[in-house]
């Protein structure tokens, strides 16, 4: 197994470089490595080099994900990203403006090498076909939808393929015509010093045809903003900030372009007596004096009702107790946490003069041998003042 790279020390900066400094070190980089500028049988290395310091870049300049990084390594990104997500968002188009084509000279490369930055879309197909915008969705949940799973119905926002023309774009009974300046092609040869690279006609946006009379209903977009409700499944075990990925279920893509993927986060609601803990859950049960010295029974809420639960002879308040099963399911995996019980011995309140009456007889015929912590602590405190 090939062991990554430290990305700091591919693109060659400090750890606290700024985020100027680390663009500034990509730009540099990236026209280095190139693979328009090198010989044909260095061009697979240059390939995987200009990825790797892509990569490096895309994380590098993304605050949460460099914190993400700063914090956990490469662990901390590939459990959390895909690799489409690791490039998503970066600006790579801006560095190169000043090379005369807004950054277009690089998407060749990067749409070949599967890298998909802001103005690089992997969607981007020819024909002019893009895959659809990914979405998001915040659902809360209760305690025990989270326990247990749940399906939910959800209504969400998004484009969807225009009934009205179908995805075409143009208004029914009119035909797109031949885009005059790729003519046709959908691709013009642009050059700038040491490239020369067919690109992608911005007129017509690589589909080779242009439309003179839009739909009306899309204004020639080929898609349309609907509402759509949608039954989501919420997997047993998930917490507060759980992404759950819906594929397919994003907004649908322009020119025939696949559609995107729906990303659910989770928020779980508090719950009035159960605490989680990972995949445990605490719960304070308080009980009365006389089963914490005798010893006895008790009922203990559980996610799955009420149970009754053994109290030993001389149970001591905070004694935390484990019923076995009793917790949240496990996230995509087998079993299920435990349930902590936590006794609380109550003290009584409001007694009367007969119950007072009996306590201080019982306290009459108390000694150590009953109040082993009492005796113990005093123990303690005496063994201090004697150094």
């Amino acid at each position: 197994m090939t062991t990554k790279r430290d990305y700091y020390e591919i693109l060659g900066v400090q750890k606290g470089a700024s985020p100027d400094e680390i663009k500034k070190v990509y730009r540099n980089l990236a026209l280095k490595h190139h693979p328009d500028r090198v010989a044909s049988e260095k061009k697979k290395e240059a390939e995987e080099q200009f990825k790797e310091i892509s990569e490096a870049y895309a994380v590098l300049s993304d605050p949460q994900k460099r914190a993400q990084y700063d914090q956990f390594g490469h662990a901390g990104i590939d459990s959390r990203y895909t690799s489409e997500d690791i490039f998503k968002g970066a600006d790579f188009s801006s560095i190169f403006e000043d090379l005369g084509f807004g950054g277009s000279v690089f998407g060749s490369i990067f749409e070949n090498l599967g890298i998909f930055g802001e103005g690089f879309s992997s969607s981007r197909r020819r024909g002019g076909a893009r895959r659809g915008r990914d979405l998001e969705y915040e659902i809360k949940i209760s305690f025990e939808d989270a326990a247990f799973g749940a399906k939910k119905t959800i209504n969400i926002a998004r484009y969807e393929i225009c009934d009205t023309c179908k995805g075409e774009g143009a208004k029914p009974g009119t035909k797109k015509t031949k885009c005059g300046t790729c003519n046709g092609k959908g691709q013009i040869l642009q050059s700038a010093g040491f490239f020369s690279i067919q690109q992608t006609c911005p007129k017509c946006r690589g589909e080779g045809a242009v439309i003179k009379n839009p739909c009306v209903n899309c204004a020639g977009a080929g898609r349309a903003k609907l509402s759509k409700k949608l039954e989501v499944s919420i997997p047993a075990g998930v917490d507060t900030g759980s992404r759950l990925r819906i594929s397919g279920e994003g907004e649908a893509g322009s020119k025939g372009g696949p559609r995107g993927d729906l990303y659910i986060y989770t928020h779980v609601k508090e719950h009035s007596i159960f605490e989680r803990h990972g995949y445990d859950i605490i719960c304070e049960v308080p009980i009365n004096f006389p089963a914490a010295a005798l010893g006895g029974e008790v009922e203990v809420p559980t996610l799955n009702g009420n149970v009754m639960m053994k109290i030993p002879e001389g149970t001591q308040s905070g004694k935390i107790f484990r019923l076995t099963g009793k917790g949240i399911n496990r996230l995509r995996g087998y079993g299920i946490g435990d349930e902590l019980v936590k006794v609380i011995v109550e003290t009584p309140t409001h007694l009367n003069s007969e119950q007072k009456r009996a306590l201080n007889e019982f306290a009459k015929t108390c000694n150590d041998n009953i109040s082993p912590l009492a005796k113990s602590f005093m123990d303690k405190v005496k063994n201090i003042f004697k150094k």
